[in-house]
């Protein structure tokens, strides 16, 4: 059945907006004509940013559509990528972790509302933003801690660091370091899937600068032309590492590249979880039909800088503070409260439990011995006794 696509609509400005959507997916059901998002906060030409004064604010769901078990996931999901990641600024700045360091803080509803919306038996990839994800997955926090630690016992075991993080248990097929790189990736695991008819799909995250890779568009075409079960997701927070999208990319709405290829595409107010998850269920139920991939564009942002090394100065502090005020964590917590899903007691003790893990695993990293030397000759190659290798 034919897919309805979105339309091209204007370049971003620096006010909320009504964006397309498709109005009806290829299993019949229909989707709301347009979505009320906040656009990332594009600073004009000369540099100088502007701050969105009329975006929604963090506000509660007074209908919810989801039971309360389902919130009160997003919330403790949301809230340990959130003080895992602030622990590991801390660090860094501590100069306990080191190398890079990219941190997701204010774009954790992108993965939340995705982990609700899939199995998991579901394949994940992503750019080197990827503590968040596995974290979400179910992987181990200490392992993920120890990984930044550059420790033996991190899931990685210590060789691949902030930038590598990687858990076969949870399907998490690793963050990449080179920008783009993951998308032809996330579609061969995607190819994967469908040559064994597994039923599962692969979700494979990047950046808005790894739109302008040459890989993407080859990615993007065999993709459709073979229809493979993949979810391709731009996290568009407005800036290429320093740069503004608007100066960088001739288009600004991101999603509407994938009409090139006949994919279905559309915008997400990704500082919204629910809408996150309602846009990645659509793509998975195309999915899982055989109907090809889907291209979303989670409109989010970051609040700390590309990395720890980044000072983000291309941005107002009145940028800033706008999109804090438009907070998922807080989101989801006044939906919780105003719903008496929970009580504010309950809340603070996921709040402490929260703290305790996040302890514990800097106390395990801490802990934790450095590789030997001879991790360097294991894990190159699956041969064991690959010919090639000299002591």
């Amino acid at each position: 059945m034919a897919e309805t696509k979105v339309k091209a609509t204007p370049k971003a400005s620096n006010s909320t907006k009504k964006s397309s959507t498709p109005k009806a997916s290829s299993t019949g059901k229909a989707a709301p004509e347009t979505v009320q998002q906040p656009d990332p906060v594009l600073p004009p030409a000369n540099g100088e940013a502007q701050a969105a004064t009329d975006a929604p604010k963090a506000t509660p769901t007074t209908n919810p559509e989801f039971p309360k078990e389902t919130y009160l996931r997003w919330y403790e999901q949301m809230q340990l990528m959130r003080k895992f990641e602030e622990k590991a600024g801390q660090l860094y700045g501590q100069q306990k972790i080191k190398g890079f360091c990219h941190l997701y803080i204010g774009q954790e509803a992108c993965v939340a509302g995705a982990v609700s919306a899939l199995t998991k038996d579901d394949k994940w990839i992503t750019a080197y933003r990827d503590h968040a994800h596995p974290l979400a997955l179910g992987t181990s926090p200490n392992a993920i801690m120890a990984e930044l630690y550059a420790k033996a016992t991190g899931c990685s075991k210590g060789k691949g660091g902030s930038m590598h993080i990687f858990d076969k248990d949870v399907n998490f097929i690793g963050g990449h370091g080179i920008v783009g790189a993951q998308v032809p990736m996330g579609a061969g695991i995607a190819f994967a899937e469908k040559f064994n008819k597994t039923g599962n799909l692969c979700i494979c995250y990047m950046g808005d600068g790894a739109v302008r890779q040459g890989a993407l568009h080859e990615a993007f075409n065999m993709a459709m032309l073979w229809k493979l079960p993949v979810i391709f997701v731009v996290e568009n927070n407005g800036y290429a590492m320093g740069t503004s999208v608007q100066r960088t990319s001739n288009v600004t709405e991101l999603y509407t590249l994938g009409e090139s290829y006949d994919m279905p595409s559309e915008p997400v107010n990704a500082m919204n979880v629910e809408d996150v998850h309602h846009a990645v269920a659509r793509a998975a139920e195309r999915a899982r039909a055989g109907e090809g991939p889907t291209f979303l564009e989670f409109k989010t942002y970051r609040y700390k800088g590309h990395s720890m090394s980044d000072p983000a100065k291309y941005r107002t502090k009145e940028e800033l503070e706008d999109y804090r005020s438009r907070d998922a964590i807080e989101s989801v917590r006044h939906t919780i409260l105003t719903n008496n899903m929970a009580t504010e007691e309950d809340l603070a003790a996921i709040d402490e439990k929260i703290k305790a893990q996040v302890l514990e695993s800097v106390e395990f990293a801490e802990n934790s011995p450095f590789p030997t030397a001879d991790e360097l000759y294991k894990d190159v190659y699956v041969q064991q006794d690959y010919p090639y290798i000299h002591d």
